[in-house]
């Protein structure tokens, strides 16, 4: 296979402004723009002739809301699709490694089943079907339950930090096999000189994003932000020239609305030393960027992964919302319990940390085609 590779593009901060003055404009030409990357992806799955699709990208990439889009792409283009996650191979708390500190190493590859995601992947391969375990992140410990898998012909998305591991799919034949990594391929310059790059994007989102859906202050996501750097370097970014194909998850109007957010954040949490300083220099790197406002965000985007939550929710009003599942979510229960018996909004533990992760993976849609990623 040929890799499909996209090059990063150093985008001037006034040229962005200019275009900012037309935002409705700006922001339907990037989701266009991303609608098309997703289509001729799935164009390119589809010429392959490959079952199985492993998808990576690193923290706040877009990479667990690009699988489904992709899938849905596929569905379009007459390939029946499935999104598996790896995060249903856990293999449980005991049995998780540790850091050098002595703290539970979540990202490292030994907490996953190895030789079950072999056989499962190489059933998929063979026959279309196969059973998934189910992992239960309330008890941290595999389901007794399994969940019957048919891709009926069609194509099955594997999403995870490993998925480009070859561990993972070394009894599943190479032409069977399409990798995608998924990644910002924008950055931002004031005459030519690069200001805002990718990992500045993906911060921002990660923050704001734990600030918008759970009141939670930017200082826990800051202080955990060069371990997932590092987690990155160890498990991600090693595999991503192996590679079929890049998708850019990049959206020029983004910038506008990252402006428009940090000083609310800022004004909202009180910051304290390196939290303060690192915050406090990621804003000045968008001084000089017109902010947009998020009514821009279409209900289907993205995006909504980052910017369209619902606001802070607290007790009996975090009840009240998530008890109201929408339609055909069979996951929604289980939110409840959750939300309820982990306290949402504060509970800042590893083990909500990891669990929050997955609720990003619950995506129910409501009447009115907005998707609600907890």
């Amino acid at each position: 296979m040929i890799t499909i590779w996209v090059p990063k593009r150093l985008v001037e901060v006034d040229l962005y402004n200019v275009a900012a003055r037309s935002p409705q404009a700006l922001a339907q030409l990037s989701e266009n723009s991303y609608a098309r990357r997703v289509q001729y992806a799935a164009q390119k799955v589809r010429g392959s002739g490959a079952k199985i699709v492993m998808l990576t990208g690193p923290s706040a990439s877009g990479k667990t809301t690009s699988a489904h889009c992709l899938a849905k792409a596929l569905v379009q283009q007459g390939t029946p699709a499935q999104v598996v996650s790896l995060d249903n191979f856990f293999k449980g708390a005991a049995y998780y490694p540790k850091m050098p500190d002595g703290t539970l190493d979540y990202e490292n590859l030994e907490t996953l089943d190895l030789p079950l995601i072999k056989q499962c992947l190489r059933q998929l391969s063979e026959t279309g079907k196969t059973e998934l375990p189910i992992y239960d992140f309330a008890t941290e410990q595999r389901s007794a339950e399994v969940e019957p898998i048919d891709l009926q012909g069609g194509v099955c998305i594997v999403e995870g930090i490993h998925a480009l591991n070859p561990e993972l799919t070394g009894l599943v034949p190479d032409d069977q096999i399409y990798r995608i990594y998924a990644g910002l391929r924008e950055e931002y310059c004031i005459d030519g000189r690069r200001v805002i790059n990718t990992q500045d994007i993906r911060l921002c989102r990660r923050t704001l994003r734990d600030a918008a859906a759970r009141g939670r202050s930017p200082a826990k996501t800051l202080s955990m932000w060069d371990r997932v750097l590092d987690g990155e370097t160890r498990y991600i970014k090693g595999f991503k020239t192996t590679a079929d194909f890049l998708l850019d998850t990049s959206f020029t109007y983004e910038l506008g609305l990252i402006s428009r957010l940090l000083g609310e954040v800022r004004r909202q949490f009180t910051l304290e030393g390196h939290n303060a300083e690192l915050w406090d220099e990621t804003a000045r790197r968008f001084e000089q960027v017109d902010p947009l406002p998020l009514e821009l965000l279409p209900a289907d985007s993205m995006l909504r992964e980052f910017y369209g939550s619902q606001p802070h929710l607290t007790g009996e009003k975090c009840v009240k919302f998530v008890s109201k599942p929408a339609p055909n979510c069979k996951n929604c229960g289980a939110f409840v319990a959750i939300a309820i018996t982990l306290r949402y909004n504060e509970d800042t533990t590893p083990v909500w940390r990891r669990m929050r992760r997955h609720l990003q993976r619950i995506y129910c849609q409501n009447k009115r085609g907005v998707y609600y990623g907890f």
